[in-house]
């Protein structure tokens, strides 16, 4: 079946530029056009998409407006939206509800590869019931002590955007939003960054103050709500810190560019974020994954494919992949419990955080973190079973005392 894609602008000629530059999708895409948001909504409410294009800027309903209620009455679909470098206040609306920020006007090529990359990424949760889910994500629970230091160093009279980007790189969700707005074609960086530091800076104090403060991209979570089945924040949160910077060290010795070197950090940090999904959407579900691996010790995925039709990997990755982080990341990401899923057998961020969290996680006791093996198979076909005993030794120096 083809797939549905909504454009939305109220100037026509855009729109009939925008057709006749996509002809070629044709037998790709079912696309239509609407002249304003009212126009939008009612196709919709006539016929399935998979995806809307709104531009930002139209009179009666703004395209933030628009994506608020696709989000709420459409909410499996795929939102993107346009806008101009003059609307940086505007935008701060969309933030919640878009999943990319595309800069107007817009290269066709561009709004393509977009467009087939998200529709592509929906094969990694098959389930639509968990593809609504992650699409509805506005925002993910933060360790409340660092959610605090970041509001209270930007709410000062002098803000230093070196230590706002180093708070934020302590804490996988606040790491991945930050990098989905600098990331996003709007900004106009022209390269992925995978630093949060380096993004603050590039994004500056007053559009981080913007998007921490106003449009609220961090929000402050109950922890205790959480504690489901066993599951604690913190651990997590030590947990993939941990892994994070193991993944790196292991990289390193692999011999992987900086690019790898980053990504392979960031992938760390970020690899279990689909637990945090699953924990604060599916709490009763958790209970019942937590229940049956307490009672069988059976394998993690598994269990968790059996309870969600899907395993946190590939949920992590689905929502990583529609804020626009890089294709290496979000592999990793997806693949970690499951390499032999990839499609390469080489040294990359996946070689590296699958190791990592295996070595990490060995003597973990927390129902947040449980025990992952090492896939033999995808070392030897990576051709780097022999250096496993290595890893394990760089493992014990970077971290004093533990038993990998």
């Amino acid at each position: 079946m083809k797939s549905s894609i909504l454009f939305v602008d109220d100037e026509q000629h855009l729109l009939d530029g925008l057709r006749r530059s996509l002809r070629g999708q044709r037998k790709e895409w079912d696309m239509a056009f609407a002249p304003s948001g009212e126009e939008a909504l009612k196709m919709l409410s006539e016929k399935h998409f998979d995806v809307v294009v709104s531009d930002m800027r139209m009179p009666g309903m703004s395209g933030a407006e628009l994506l608020e209620q696709v989000s709420d009455r459409f909410p499996d679909m795929v939102r993107l939206i346009l806008s101009g470098h003059s609307e940086e206040a505007s935008i701060l609306q969309a933030v919640p509800f878009a999943h990319q920020f595309l800069s107007k006007p817009c290269d066709v090529e561009l709004i393509k590869r977009v467009i087939t990359r998200s529709l592509k990424l929906k094969a990694l949760v098959g389930d639509p019931h968990i593809q609504t889910l992650v699409s509805q994500i506005r925002s993910l629970p933060t360790l409340p002590e660092l959610y605090l230091e970041l509001t209270e160093l930007l709410r000062g009279d002098r803000v230093s955007v070196e230590r706002v980007g180093e708070v934020i790189s302590q804490d996988p969700v606040m790491v991945s939003k930050i990098l989905q707005m600098v990331n996003s074609a709007f900004f106009g960086v022209g390269r992925q960054i995978n630093s949060p530091v380096q993004a603050a800076t590039l994004l500056g104090t007053e559009t981080l103050k913007g998007l921490v403060l106003s449009a609220g991209i961090f929000m402050q979570f109950d922890v205790e709500v959480l504690k489901v089945g066993g599951f604690t924040l913190e651990a997590l949160h030590d947990h993939c810190l941990k892994v994070s910077r193991l993944a790196r060290a292991i990289a390193e010795t692999t011999g992987l560019d900086k690019t790898g070197l980053e990504e392979s950090l960031l992938a760390g940090l970020l690899h279990d974020i689909g637990k945090l999904i699953l924990v604060q959407s599916m709490p009763e579900q958790y209970l019942d994954y937590h229940r049956q691996l307490m009672e069988c010790k059976g394998d993690m995925v598994e269990i968790e494919r059996q309870v969600f039709n899907a395993d946190h990997g590939r949920v992590g990755a689905y929502l990583l992949g529609l804020w626009a982080l890089s294709d290496p990341l979000v592999e990793a990401v997806a693949y970690h419990h499951d390499p032999m899923a990839s499609e390469h057998f080489a040294p990359s961020p996946l070689l590296a955080v699958h190791v990592a969290d295996a070595l990490v996680s060995a003597d973990s006791e927390d129902c947040a973190v449980i025990p992952a093996g090492v896939d033999k198979s995808y070392l030897e076909a990576c051709g780097a079973l022999d250096r496993l005993e290595e890893w394990r030794e760089l493992y014990r120096k970077l971290f004093p005392g533990g038993d990998a």
